[in-house]
């Protein structure tokens, strides 16, 4: 297997390859003008090919179409609203991509993208001073998803090791639940800054009152520990919250 490229075996006694055409050309494979044609036009369907070669002739061609999910769209507004900008980065032919990012009003995005070239496109966003969230589930998706700050494998449905490098992994292949968990993670992140502040202002009053007398160290024992469940109590309303 050569990782975003496609397979080989022997099969007979003879070489049996499927992937990418480049693959097969690598492969000393050559593709006849028919193919060639079949190509062009399933591509400007928006379609991806897959070539099957076996000894050095080309047997096979199989065309795959991906499925626009009926709540993508809905997801992908909400996230716009949210102020995050979608990227999508993709092993397939610019056609396909464009047939699927048009329908979901992306405008950016990469195609014939190798496992490295989705690391490099990542470093690329980020040396432009953005934060990257990669979600993902394939195999090749595993270096960029390790590559990003925060990373999201789709738990149903992604590969092993898609689901142990990323971050987080969603129990289930339901979209919808990015916005949730971009609405959590800002919950999550100002119940931290908050519990620190209340924590400070805490022990601020509690040093100010001792200074002047008014806690000894029992009083100033009790205040503390209040102080503590306090932002104990702040962070367990965390739990289960519908946002």
């Amino acid at each position: 297997m050569t990782p975003g490229k496609g397979v080989s075996a022997s099969v007979a006694g003879k070489r049996a390859s499927c992937g990418k055409r480049d693959y097969l050309k690598e492969n000393g494979i050559s593709l006849s003008s028919d193919v060639q044609q079949s190509l062009g036009r399933l591509s400007g369907e928006g379609k991806a090919s897959v070539l099957v070669g076996y000894d050095d002739q080309c047997i096979g061609l199989i065309a795959l179409s991906d499925v626009l999910r009926s709540e993508t769209p809905s997801v992908m507004s909400e996230l716009t609203e949210m102020g995050i900008e979608t990227v999508v980065l993709t092993g397939d032919n610019r056609h396909a991509a464009e047939y699927m990012t048009r329908q979901l009003d992306i405008s950016r995005y990469c195609t014939e993208l190798l496992p490295a070239d989705k690391v490099s496109a990542i470093s690329n966003l980020q040396q432009e001073g953005k934060t990257i969230c990669m979600v993902g589930d394939g195999v090749n998706d595993a270096p960029a998803l390790k590559t990003a700050a925060v990373s999201v494998a789709m738990g149903s449905m992604g590969s092993d090791i898609a689901i142990e490098t990323a971050d987080i992994a969603l129990m289930g292949d339901d979209l919808s639940r990015l916005p949730y968990l971009k609405r959590l993670s800002n919950a999550v992140v100002y119940s931290i800054k908050f519990n620190i502040t209340l924590s400070m202002i805490i022990n601020f009053i509690a040093i100010t009152l001792s200074v002047l007398g008014l806690l000894n160290p029992v009083t100033g024992a009790l205040v503390h520990n209040v102080g503590s469940v306090l932002v104990v109590l702040n962070a367990a309303l965390l739990y289960d919250r519908k946002i």
